[in-house]
């Protein structure tokens, strides 16, 4: 119901912002609005590039843990206690 604006009512919009504001400063207002729609698309691309980076995996680095490493994690508790036991 409240998710359209068709033409009638934009030209009614249109009429009530020229009432208002006058023919002066609605170009002014047109504009200062055009800039900042502009700025926070420019905005709102940047912070999803900037999570896009941050959640992908890095190149460098392999996206599983090595196996030796695994290894040595299982190993080191089985070490430590067998030395205690006797």
């Amino acid at each position: 119901m409240f998710g359209r604006i068709g033409p009638a009512e934009l030209i009614l919009i249109l009429i009530i912002a020229l009432v208002v504001f006058g023919p002066k400063k609605l170009p002014e207002i047109g504009k200062a609005v055009g800039e900042a729609i502009r700025q926070f698309k420019k905005h709102s691309e940047k912070v999803t590039e900037e999570i896009e980076k941050a959640t992908e995996p890095d190149a460098s680095e392999p996206a599983t843990p090595k196996i030796e490493s695994v290894a040595k994690t299982a190993e080191s508790p089985k070490a430590s206690s067998s030395g205690s036991k006797s």
